[in-house]
C-alpha cells in the first residue's frame, strides 16, 4: 500500500473540484489546503468563486487553509505560497490527518509537489525602467524566450509581464540552490470535465455570480481604497468588472469579454495540467459526471494502491 503524504485534487474552473474535495475530506475526516492564487484575498469572494458553502458537508464544516489570508491589493506570490503551504501542511499532519490539497492554480500546485524551494526575487529597478516603454506583445515575446508560456496569466497585464521577466532574469543569474523543500508523495486526482459541459457551467456560473452582486463587490473594494489598477492586476473577473465599473466598458462588452476570458483561462489550466504529466507527474483523471460516491470510492482504491 503506497504511503501518501497528501491527496491533491486538481481541475479547471467549473469542474466541481471543491465540492469533491470537501466530500472527500468529510469522508476521511481531514482538512483542505487551497491552491488558488486569488482566493487567498479577503473580501474578494464572488469574483474568485470562493463558494464557501461547498465546505459544509452534511452540516459539518470542513476546515480549510489558505483562503482569506491576505488583504486585497497585496501582491501575494508563489514563494509566499510555498511557505504558507508548509505551515498549513504541518498543522494538518500534526492532527494525524492526510491533507487534501485542492485548486486550479497550476503554478501553486506544482511549486509544492515538485519538491524544490523557490527564492524570493527582489525588484530590479534598472530592468523595470528599461522595459517600461515596451508593449504587452513585446514583453510577451521577451518572456517567451525564457520559458514556455504555460500560464499566460503571467502576461495579461504589462505590470505582470515585467514582473515575470524580472523573475526569469533573476533565476538565470542565480540558479536555484538544491532543495530544502520536503519531497511530498501525493496521490494526484484530476477532475476531467467535457469541454462543452465546462463552457456551459462557466457561463451559468458567471451569470449566477453577477446576479449575486459581483459588480457591487468590486465597487465596494474600490470604495475601501483598493485602486482600480490593483484590481485589474488580478485579471479575469476583477479586470473586466473594474473596466465596467470605471466606465471603460459597457455591461455587454464586460460580460462577453469576461466569458471568453474565463473559457480561455480554463483551457490554459488544462494545458498546464497536461504539462505536469509531461514533466513526470502521474495524474489519475476522473470524470466530473461520476456520482460523488463513485469519485470517493475511486480515491480510496488509489490510496490502497489499486
Amino acid at each position: 500500500m503506497p504511503n501518501y503524504d497528501l491527496i491533491t485534487i486538481l481541475g479547471p474552473t467549473a469542474s466541481g473540484k471543491t465540492p469533491f474535495a470537501a466530500a472527500l475530506a468529510y469522508e476521511l475526516n481531514t482538512e483542505i489546503i487551497s491552491a488558488d492564487s486569488r482566493q487567498i484575498y479577503r473580501g474578494m469572494d464572488l469574483g474568485t468563486g470562493k463558494d464557501l458553502a461547498d465546505y459544509t458537508v452534511n452540516g459539518h464544516k470542513i476546515p480549510y487553509h489558505l483562503i482569506d489570508i491576505a488583504a486585497p491589493g497585496y501582491k501575494y506570490n508563489v514563494f509566499e505560497y510555498q511557505q504558507d503551504f508548509l505551515v498549513s501542511y504541518e498543522t494538518v499532519k500534526q492532527k494525524g490527518c492526510l491533507p487534501v490539497l485542492c485548486g486550479g492554480t497550476g503554478m501553486y500546485l506544482e511549486s509544492v509537489l515538485k519538491g524544490y524551494k523557490l527564492m524570493p526575487v527582489p525588484e530590479n529597478p534598472e530592468l523595470r525602467t528599461r522595459l517600461a516603454s515596451y508593449s504587452l506583445e513585446e514583453l510577451t515575446e521577451i518572456l517567451s524566450q525564457y520559458k514556455t508560456l504555460h500560464n499566460s496569466t503571467d502576461v495579461d497585464t504589462v505590470k505582470r509581464a515585467i514582473r515575470a521577466i524580472e523573475i526569469e532574469e533573476y533565476y538565470t543569474a542565480h540558479p536555484v540552490p538544491e532543495r530544502e523543500f520536503p519531497k511530498l508523495n501525493s496521490l494526484i486526482i484530476g477532475v476531467d470535465i467535457e469541454r462543452e459541459l465546462r463552457r456551459e457551467k462557466i457561463t451559468l456560473r458567471l451569470k449566477q455570480r453577477l446576479d449575486e452582486g459581483m459588480v457591487d463587490e468590486v465597487r465596494q473594494l474600490i470604495r475601501e481604497g483598493i485602486s482600480p489598477e490593483d484590481l485589474i492586476y488580478y485579471g479575469l473577473e476583477y479586470k473586466y468588472l473594474t473596466l465596467y465599473v470605471t466606465g471603460q466598458m459597457t455591461y455587454e462588452e464586460m460580460f462577453n469579454g469576461l466569458e471568453t476570458a474565463i473559457h480561455q483561462f480554463a483551457k490554459r489550466q488544462m494545458t498546464w495540467f497536461r504539462g505536469m504529466e509531461r514533466r513526470g507527474f502521474t495524474i489519475h483523471w476522473i470524470s466530473s459526471k461520476l456520482p460523488m460516491e463513485e469519485k470517493i470510492a475511486f480515491v480510496k482504491e488509489k490510496l490502497q494502491g489499486n
